[in-house]
């Protein structure tokens, strides 16, 4: 679905990722995990092409996709929900959802309106609402609504669960496990090791640019239970306990 080999990217004379090789398969939820300036975001940014690679390839589905620019991105299966959800505040939630629809035409029909609603139930009561008038709950079920209806194969999740109430969380993981059965390939960015051992089935580690370690399927429990491990590249430790 989506390989990486060799990623390179950064800010001015400052380079942030430092060859990164990661690949997720069709129906993935993986973690992308690290402490504070360990590069996730950067790493997502430059998937999504807003900014440019330095060197490396980005592969989905076989195409290379390494200097596509990023309103292109869509047209190939990726769709990106960033930490900012970069919603249009001033019109509604029904008209936000219907500039995603007219940009994921053409591709295969799985997402409407409808379904949605259906994955989230607040958003079918706030159709016609502005969404600068949304909690940030709302706003984020929104933003992910709109990634979904540009019909995507993979989905870029950066920091979802940020300042968000636990309920609120647990139907986004809710409705991350309903995609993830459906065959909808997910990267989670997410510091809250908690949230990401619950979502996913394994996860790249990043320090400082690079992936410093690599969960794989069925390992989450040791890595958790491994204080020194975990403080190593998060910072600090962080409970299991479930948000």
């Amino acid at each position: 679905m989506l390989s990486v080999k060799g990623l390179c990217a950064g800010y001015g004379a400052l380079t942030i990722l430092k060859g990164i090789d990661i690949s997720i398969g069709t129906g993935e939820v993986v973690g992308l995990v690290g402490a504070n300036g360990a590069g996730k975001t950067t790493l997502v940014r430059t998937l999504a092409g807003l900014l440019p690679a330095r060197d490396g390839e980005i592969r989905l589905g076989g195409e290379d996709i390494t200097r596509i620019p990023p309103h292109q991105r869509s047209g190939f299966g990726l769709a990106v929900v960033l930490e900012n959800r970069n919603l249009f505040g001033e019109l509604t939630v029904r008209e936000n959802l219907a500039l995603a629809e007219r940009a994921g035409r053409g591709r295969r029909h799985v997402f409407t309106l409808e379904r949605i609603v259906d994955l989230f139930p607040a958003v079918g009561e706030k159709l016609s609402v502005r969404c600068d008038l949304l909690s940030g709950g709302q706003q984020q079920q929104v933003a992910i609504g709109r990634a979904l209806l540009l019909q995507p194969d993979i989905m870029l999740m950066d920091e979802p669960s940020t300042g968000l109430a636990p309920k609120v969380v647990k139907d986004i993981l809710d409705v991350l496990g309903r995609l993830r059965a459906d065959g909808m390939s997910i990267i989670l960015v997410e510091q809250n090791i908690a949230i990401a051992s619950s979502a996913t089935s394994r996860a790249y580690v990043m320090a400082t640019g690079r992936i410093a370690h690599e969960v794989i399927e069925g390992d989450w429990p040791r890595f958790m239970a491994d204080e020194m491990l975990v403080s190593a590249y998060l910072g600090h430790h962080q409970g299991a306990a479930h948000p």
